[in-house]
């Protein structure tokens, strides 16, 4: 089934071509709408363009391949220290099968990686959230959403979801088990659904030599108490699949001598079942309203945002499964997606199926992040295989 002719090593220089943009040290740093994210989508139009289909940019910065109706793609921008497979691989592969597979379209999502929000082209693309609400997103320097897009101005509107059939998107796994297992590829099965809070504790900024330690309301100190309590409280709610972090700390006024008067953070959970995602919700809520009872902190907790768990189209994930058989014998797997994907918010509109390739060392969103050649083309034959399949 597998079409002809598909080209490795013209999909291997792409990749590492789109590579060389914001290239730093092994890794890549495009953040969305950034000089070298915009620089990257242009000379991914540019592509498109030159293998036949029609380079469209939309509104949210969405680039697009318009062909057939079968859509593959993935996203382009990365992590503020990026691996340079996460997303690409997926528009790389897409543009390739495309080349030689009628009726595939092809796309890279804008700010997947959540400059401004999360998955925030393909939520607005989709949906989930509507152009003017994600206008006003804000990044961590407080550039809106809204103006960014300036510096890639869109060449029309959005394409209707009613012009596509079905999705299919390749991925690196980022986590250890293809690695582990020594398999070549992992038919996805679901992907995990995500919540997400922004917490805010405000204690008494105050003189870091003349407070007494009895006598301190410190923000920070609720920040590590907060730690132990979330886990404590999860302890009978979650599965060993279960995860949550605290990812992002802002701590003010952030100097030696002043006892920390307020800090920001972001509380993350995971899971692939909504009642657990609830349930540990209600866990880490209680947890927070805890810790700020015993301290004396003043607690300020978000709504929550997040994404729900996603299952792959069983149609899809057969088809991949026997494109993986034929191309990877012995060598695949069934598996859920710990990481979120472009593909949770596209299932909204259309059947979507993913593939992973196997990261090396389960190691992503760093610029160490990266996957042997042979893999990544085996990734791509299988994808192909199972384009062929489905158009």
């Amino acid at each position: 089934m597998l079409p002809d002719p598909l080209d490795p090593d013209r999909f291997l220089a792409d990749l590492h071509a789109l590579r060389a943009i914001g290239a730093s040290g092994s890794g890549v740093v495009r953040r969305a709408f950034d000089p070298d994210d915009v620089r990257a989508r242009r000379w991914l139009a540019g592509r498109f363009s030159e293998a036949g289909l029609e380079p469209h940019i939309d509104p949210a910065g969405n680039v697009w391949g318009l062909g057939g109706p079968l859509l593959i793609g993935s996203h382009t921008d990365t992590q503020p220290e990026g691996g340079w497979l996460d997303g690409a691989l997926g528009v790389v592969a897409g543009l390739e099968v495309a080349r030689v597979t009628p009726g595939v379209s092809v796309v890279s999502f804008q700010d997947e990686e959540g400059r401004f929000g999360a998955t925030t082209g393909s939520e607005i693309w989709s949906g989930a959230t509507t152009l003017e609400a994600a206008d006003a997103l804000e990044d961590l320097d407080g550039i809106r959403f809204g103006t960014a897009p300036q510096a890639l101005p869109p060449t029309g509107d959005f394409p209707d979801p009613a012009r596509f059939t079905a999705y299919l998107e390749a991925h690196i796994e980022q986590g250890p088990v293809l690695d582990t297992t020594q398999d070549t590829a992992g038919v996805v099965t679901a992907i995990v659904g995500l919540r997400q809070v922004t917490v805010t504790l405000t204690g008494q900024q105050n003189h870091a030599g003349t407070t007494p330690m009895r006598l301190r309301r410190d923000a920070l100190a609720g920040l590590a108490q907060a730690q132990i309590a979330i886990a404590d409280h999860l302890r009978n709610v979650v599965t060993p699949e279960s995860v949550w972090t605290i990812g992002h700390v802002t701590l003010h006024p952030n100097a030696p001598s002043v006892v920390p008067g307020r800090v920001r953070f972001s509380v993350q959970w995971r899971d692939g079942d909504r009642d657990r995602l609830d349930r540990m919700e209600r866990a880490i809520r209680g947890a927070l309203a805890h810790v700020a009872a015993a301290t004396g902190l003043t607690l300020d907790v978000s709504d929550t945002a997040g994404l729900p768990p996603t299952t792959m189209d069983q149609r899809l994930r057969e088809t991949l499964a026997e494109a993986a058989a034929v191309h990877a014998p012995g060598r695949w797997r069934h598996m859920p997606s710990g990481a979120l994907h472009d593909a949770t918010n596209v299932a909204r509109v259309l059947p979507v199926g993913m593939l992973f390739a196997p990261s090396i060392g389960g190691i992503s969103h760093d610029f160490a992040e990266d996957t042997a050649e042979d893999d990544l083309v085996t990734c791509l034959r299988i994808l192909a295989d199972a384009a062929a399949r489905l158009t």
